[in-house]
């Protein structure tokens, strides 16, 4: 969930609408955003999610909130993969190999 973006009751409202008009037979688990420096996105305030889920659950919508983990060290929700350091050197093995193709396809070509 997105502060200010999709955490409004009205949302959840929509939401409720759109689930039963369509017959989805669903649950939901909300996710609060986990902000980090190069997003303007905002996590949303607690009280918020918990309004939304409980709109949900209302509705007789099954709706969990998860816990965040991994926000301290910028890891949750795949933030940690900007950061991450290549350890098994996969992306200097893969330019090598493509390194030692490229002769060999060259001259498969002019044949």
């Amino acid at each position: 969930m997105l502060g200010g973006i999709n955490d409004r009751l009205e949302q959840a409202d929509e939401l409720i609408e759109l689930v039963r008009r369509e017959q989805v037979p669903c649950k939901f688990n909300l996710i609060p955003f986990n902000p980090f420096t190069q997003s303007d996105l905002v996590k949303p305030e607690r009280d918020q999610v918990l309004a939304f889920c409980r709109r949900l659950n209302e509705a007789g919508i099954v709706t969990t909130v998860r816990k965040t983990r991994g926000d301290d060290i910028d890891a949750a929700c795949g933030q940690l993969a900007g950061e991450v350091r290549d350890r098994t050197r996969r992306a200097e093995r893969l330019a090598q190999q493509k390194a030692e193709a490229a002769p060999l396809l060259f001259a498969a070509r002019q044949k």
